[in-house]
């Protein structure tokens, strides 16, 4: 384990080097948990080289990290407000459609990248093998500090360099990768309810097949793919069969310790589903460029433009007002926080 912590220490120091920036880059891949943090790992019978998984939801613009208890359980740590997301809700299909990817995603040592311009990050590694077959495009997919988003998921310096530690020590501890389940929601019955028309849904129906299984065991899902989509926990019954991601499926099964739970859950959700009428159906909180938690958009509704021109990548990463507008989500909010008077930009 000190040969792996030793090898984040050498990345740090060769990106560093070749940005002449060593000590920045050492001193933000390399900070330590924080003592609060540590306190509640404690609390919640976690220790730092426990695994951990990330679940992002766009709809909410929030990110979750659960991590491994001592009863072996994977349970929920920490949430982080989203400071940005861009596209709209949906998977990643083409380079340059400023879509932040939706899918099941792996994360080993290769994807952190501590020389990131926006102070830390890590690759969600996509396309993946899925998205791959099925020839979907796109590079450098992240999630970042900075609260700026052209395809990736922003989150405050401060938050990102959470993240980025929690997953160092994670991996000096002994995980090889963890998993993220990047979402478009939390998939509720309300949710599905509200979204039961959009051309995603038998998508996002894939999705919640992983997300149902965590829900149930408490443990990241086996994923593999085939017949164009995501089979999660399966076993094939000829042991000679492959799951490859463009040919039919093989014949499976569902481990049969959770797949009676799995099914019960389904079935509860789908009932739930049936009753709901529209006047229970939230408000979703996605705009037509992407979104950004709502503690965030409450800075910015608040916020003179003296107030906004000071603001940092720990709220808007703005040198001036007018800077805001470079960023078509952003200039949208202004736009229309200045048609109701509740801010003044200087043109």
């Amino acid at each position: 384990m000190a040969i792996l912590r030793s090898l984040f220490t050498l990345a740090a120091l060769t990106f560093g080097l070749a940005a002449c920036t060593t000590v920045d880059l050492d001193t933000r891949s390399m900070q330590p948990l924080p003592a609060k943090l540590v306190s509640r790992m404690s609390e919640k019978g976690m220790r730092p080289s426990d695994p951990i998984m990330i679940r992002i939801y766009k709809q909410e613009s929030e990110l979750e990290v659960w991590k491994r208890d001592r009863r072996g359980r994977y349970a929920l740590l920490k949430t982080y407000p989203i400071c940005r997301w861009s596209g709209k809700l949906g998977p990643k299909k083409r380079e340059g459609d400023r879509q932040a990817p939706e899918g099941f995603y792996s994360v080993t040592p290769a994807l952190m990248n501590p020389q990131s311009q926006y102070y830390l990050a890590f690759n969600l590694g996509f396309p993946n093998r899925l998205e791959q077959a099925l020839g979907y495009e796109g590079t450098a997919l992240m999630v970042h500090g900075v609260c700026s988003s052209s395809g990736c998921y922003a989150l405050t310096n401060d938050g990102v360099a959470e993240i980025y530690a929690m997953a160092r020590e994670a991996f000096v501890g002994g995980q090889a990768e963890f998993q993220v389940q990047s979402l478009p929601f939390r998939m509720t019955p309300q949710n599905l309810a509200h979204h039961k028309n959009d051309l995603n849904m038998a998508f996002w129906l894939d999705l919640k097949q992983g997300t149902d299984q965590f829900d149930v065991t408490r443990q990241p899902p086996r994923v593999a793919a085939c017949g164009r989509r995501y089979v999660f926990g399966a076993t094939a019954t000829d042991p000679d069969a492959v799951f490859d991601p463009l040919a039919p499926c093989p014949d499976y099964k569902l481990d049969p310790s959770f797949a009676s739970m799995v099914a019960a859950k389904q079935a509860r959700d789908q009932a739930r589903l049936a009753d709901i009428s529209a006047s229970e159906v939230d408000e979703p909180l996605a705009y037509a460029d992407g979104g950004m938690n709502r503690a965030f958009r409450a800075i910015l509704e608040s916020a003179g433009s003296k107030k906004l021109a000071k603001l940092t990548s720990d709220g808007f990463p703005v040198s001036s007002p007018r800077a805001a507008l470079e960023d078509p989500y952003q200039a949208g909010l202004v736009d229309h926080l200045e048609a109701r008077g509740r801010v003044a930009v200087p043109q």
